[in-house]
Parts: C-alpha cells; sequence; structure tokens
C-alpha cells in the first residue's frame, strides 16, 4: 500500500510536468510552422489541462482496464468544474468575456445528456462513439470559427497562452521529453490505483472516479489560481469547459469508436453521469455574457464539490 502511494504520487508529478513540457514544445512548434496563434491557443487551452487525463485513460484502455478510465473521464469533469474553477474563483474573481463559452457550454450540457442516452443499454458503442468524436471536430471549427467575434482582450489572452521561448530543437526535445514523462507518468498511476481502490474497497470504475480524477485534478486546480491571479478569468473558463469536452468527447468517444462498445454500469448512469450534468448546469447562470465569478460561487462549487467525494465514499459503505 505504502509503495502503490509512493509509485502513484511520483507518476502524477510526471504527469504535471510531462503536459506542461509536452504544451510548451508543442505551442513553440506552432508558432514556428505560422499556426495562427487565436487558433493553435484553443486548441491548446482545452487540450493542455487534459494531457494527464489522456494520457492515464489511453494507457488504462491499452491494458484493459475501461473501467477506470470511464471513471476518469466523467470524474475529471465533476473536477473540472468543482474544485479547478471553485478553486480559482475563491483565490480571485474571474471576469469572463469570452463570447464562445456560452454555446460550448450548451455543448457540453448537450453531449452530457447524449452520453446518458446512449449508456442507457448498458454501453457505448462502436457508432456511438464516432458521433462523439465527429462532435469534437464541430466544436473545434466552431470556436475556431467564431474567433473574430472575440474581444481584442480575449484573443491577446488566448494568444500569450501560446507564447514560448526556444528554436525547433529545443521545442522538439520538450515534445518528446513531455511524451516519455506521460508515459511513465501513466503507467505508474494506472498500475497503482486499482491497488489503493481496492484497499479502500472500491473497484476501477470508481477509483478512477475519484481517486484519479482528484488527484489529476489537483495540479490543474494550482495553475487555474496562478492564473486567476493574473486576471486570466477567460483562460480558466477555458480550459474547465474545453477540458470536459475533450474528455466526454474526444476521450469517451475515441475508447468506444477505437476498442469498442464501453461498458456503462447502470448504477454509473442513474448517478454519476447524471451528476456531472448537474455540476455543467451550475455554470449557466456564470457564463451569461459578460460577467464576473466571485469569491461566493467559488465557494459554493468547492463545497459542492466536497460534497460530492463525501458520497462517493460514503456509498462505498
Amino acid at each position: 500500500m505504502v509503495e502503490a502511494i509512493g509509485l502513484t504520487l511520483l507518476g502524477l508529478l510526471f504527469l504535471a510536468l510531462g503536459g506542461d513540457s509536452l504544451v510548451k514544445g508543442a505551442a513553440g512548434l506552432g508558432a514556428q510552422l505560422r499556426v495562427p496563434p487565436f487558433a493553435l491557443g484553443l486548441c491548446l487551452v482545452a487540450v493542455a489541462t487534459s494531457l494527464p487525463e489522456l494520457a492515464v485513460n489511453a494507457r488504462a484502455v491499452a491494458t484493459g482496464d475501461r473501467a477506470l478510465a470511464l471513471g476518469n473521464a466523467v470524474g475529471s469533469n465533476i473536477a473540472n468544474i468543482g474544485l479547478t474553477l471553485g478553486a480559482a474563483a475563491l483565490a480571485a474573481p474571474l471576469v469572463l468575456r469570452w463570447r464562445a463559452l456560452r454555446p460550448l457550454l450548451a455543448v457540453l450540457l448537450l453531449a452530457t445528456v447524449g452520453v446518458i442516452l446512449a449508456s442507457l443499454d448498458g454501453g457505448l458503442s462502436r457508432a456511438e462513439g464516432i458521433v462523439l468524436l465527429l462532435a469534437f471536430l464541430a466544436v473545434v471549427a466552431f470556436a475556431t470559427a467564431r474567433a473574430s467575434d472575440e474581444s481584442p482582450e480575449v484573443r491577446t489572452e488566448v494568444e500569450d497562452f501560446t507564447r514560448t521561448r526556444g528554436g525547433g530543437v529545443q521545442n522538439l526535445l520538450r515534445v518528446a521529453v513531455g511524451a516519455v514523462l506521460l508515459w511513465f507518468g501513466a503507467a505508474w498511476v494506472v498500475a497503482q490505483v486499482p491497488v489503493i481502490g481496492h484497499a479502500l474497497g472500491m473497484d476501477s470504475l470508481v477509483a478512477g472516479l475519484v481517486l484519479v480524477a482528484v488527484a489529476t485534478a489537483l495540479p490543474e486546480a494550482a495553475a487555474a489560481v496562478a492564473a486567476a491571479l493574473r486576471g486570466q478569468g477567460d483562460l480558466v473558463a477555458g480550459h474547465v469547459v474545453g477540458s470536459s469536452l475533450v474528455n466526454l468527447l474526444l476521450v469517451l468517444g475515441g475508447m468506444a469508436a477505437v476498442g469498442g462498445t464501453v461498458p456503462v454500469p447502470a448504477s454509473f448512469v442513474r448517478l454519476e453521469l447524471p451528476l456531472a450534468f448537474l455540476f455543467a448546469l451550475l455554470l449557466v447562470p456564470l457564463l451569461r455574457g459578460s460577467t464576473t465569478v466571485g469569491r461566493g460561487e467559488g465557494g459554493l462549487l468547492l463545497v459542492a464539490f466536497a460534497s460530492w467525494v463525501v458520497l462517493e465514499f460514503a456509498l462505498l459503505g
């Protein structure tokens, strides 16, 4: 048990460092290839905080533990909203000006409902996974097309996220080092978390839902707090909504499209997926036009997140 905890913590550190290195390298290479800064920023804002989850889920699927990957994808969405956004707003009020956030939140709500309905028969089929992947591509195209509608402040904030130093060789090295760190970090987490979960009475699904999702969200929450203190509220909200869409559409869709039907237990359809929808629903009043997510709202999100964690542990008994 002690060894499993130690290797898991080391794996989480590797995931955080690997994700950061890969994003910096990709940003530098994208700039050198003259990818439009705003389009590059959109992709990185959405994917950057999802890299640890993507790495863990890819490893879990490769080793046959798709239950852990499913739990992690859904649990990460709850952690994104409750923990990451809540902690950031509690640290400093978030001023939101990104106009595309409202329609993207609507897509997140619709996608969550779609996954719930598709899972009523016990799983996500390959055809349903392909539909989710196509929806992800449509979201990327929509967000990119809306670039001209955004204010100069939002464009500058997103474009600044892609700025990094170093030449082509250094950026390639960053990508390579990041990929290696993500690979080993994900391997340790996927191998050791079920051991910890078993000791706590959890199966792989719940271990991924709670242990992996919360653990991988902690570095994201720390980065979101730092961004909030710098006045980058749009980046924080973009990370949260974008990462949640990646988890639902790209991760779950990819699992089903590539590996075939993903089994979804009935209990998961009745409780965890509806809870993920309710957490997304909490964002609706916060993302109406130009608004501010204050410390009060941040505190409420954290309370909701803590209540969910307590509920999941209570259900183990």
